[in-house]
């Protein structure tokens, strides 16, 4: 499981304080184990939580946690013509913490260290977006471990916040899992918070990673100091999240076509609430370069702010329409399937700067101009054609 997202602002939030985490059955263990010698593999800030949390651990308790190497991906260009290069987040922790650092983009020919002729014997994978292959596994005593924001099986894949988001969710738990040799998020549930988990008030995936990072660090240190790693395995799923009676909804990697706005289905209200999680949604629409009809994709950069319904006639949802094209301030009108009305006032055609809203469409002709359908007397002119 890797959680994906852009920003990292939320390391300026007031983060809410971190209640003690119910798990739905309680370990009382009285198992022991070797000091454990852990690969970590992690990338970003939900990891680091987990990251630095072990590493306190490890200093605490060595006889419990021996040492650790962290495994991420190598940086990766960035930027025009690709000259910088942008470096995974949890590599600058793991030197910070002077643990070492293994910088791999697969486990194909790359075998975990070995320290003073003892081998690692716990994996811990959290956010890292790479299978541990099953040689590894299979190398480590106790095999492996992974921290997954929300109730398994429910949001199963890599990207479970965006999803928790995007489905209007309000409530969000962790699980504590072992790591599966062939299929992300299939392992046995070692710890999981109490159904129905706990309420968020979030609306973006980095003030979801807040609150939910110390709490995913917390259980993965007491899975470590309960031993659950050790055979025989509890399974502690809720039957709750598998018995439900409600299909289980799943979490797969975020690509474009899920900023894709359809205009026909999406409800105004999920129209920015997928703006707040994704970033800028966009959609196609004609433009007319000479003689010549061009598809152009509008990105709508600046986001969308909710009007009423509808004080006059509008287009068909999805067909924008320009007001106030005789005054100093144009704004964009969309009506929605739901019949509220977005309004826009900047936006970003593929290739350009973003601009205001009314310079852009001219300069692409998206909209008739006044010498063949824009009514003037009304002040407004209507879009060639829906937006696609």
């Amino acid at each position: 499981m890797k959680l994906i997202y852009q920003s990292r602002a939320w390391k300026n939030l007031i983060l809410r304080p971190v209640r003690p985490l119910v798990y739905s059955r309680r370990h009382a263990s009285n198992k022991t184990s070797d000091p454990l010698r852990i690969l970590f593999c992690g990338s970003d800030d939900f990891s680091i939580a987990s990251l630095r949390a072990v590493h306190d651990e490890h200093r605490a308790n060595p006889d419990l946690i021996a040492s650790i190497d962290v495994v991420c991906r190598p940086a990766k260009r960035v930027g025009r013509n690709l000259q910088a290069f942008r470096e995974v987040p949890i590599a600058s922790v793991a030197r910070e913490l002077s643990l070492p650092l293994h910088q791999i983009d697969t486990f194909t020919g790359w075998n975990p260290p070995t320290r003073r002729a003892q081998k690692i014997n716990l994996v811990i994978a959290v956010s890292f977006g790479l299978l541990v292959p099953p040689r590894i596994l299979t190398e480590a005593k106790y095999g492996g471990l992974n921290v997954h924001p929300s109730m398994l099986p429910d949001f199963r894949g890599p990207a479970p916040l965006h999803h928790i988001l995007l489905s209007g969710e309000k409530n969000i738990g962790l699980s504590l899992q072992t790591l599966h040799p062939n299929k992300f998020d299939h392992g046995e549930i070692l710890a999981q918070t109490e159904y129905p988990g706990f309420e968020h008030k979030c609306s973006t995936v980095p003030e979801l990673v807040a609150l939910t990072a110390p709490r995913g660090a917390e259980m993965l240190v007491k899975g470590l100091k309960d031993h659950v790693y050790i055979p025989p395995i509890q399974h502690v799923g809720s039957p709750h999240v598998e018995e439900g009676g409600r299909p289980l909804r799943e979490a797969p990697k975020i690509t474009s076509k899920d900023r894709h706005i359809d205009w026909d289905t999406w409800t105004a209200d999920s129209i920015i609430r997928t703006h707040h999680v994704l970033g800028p949604l966009w959609n196609t629409t004609q433009s007319l370069v000479g003689d010549q009809s061009v598809e152009r994709r509008i990105i709508w950069a600046a986001g969308f702010q909710k009007l009423g319904e509808p004080t006059r006639i509008f287009p068909d949802p999805g067909h924008p329409m320009v007001t106030g094209i005789n005054s100093k301030s144009q704004s964009l009108c969309i009506r929605t399937c739901d019949n509220h009305i977005l309004l826009v006032d900047q936006v970003k055609i593929e290739g350009e700067r973003i601009s205001h809203v009314w310079h852009a469409i001219q300069r692409h002709g998206m909209v008739a101009l006044p010498n063949d359908t824009t009514d003037v007397e009304h002040d407004f002119a209507i879009f060639r054609a829906k937006l696609r």
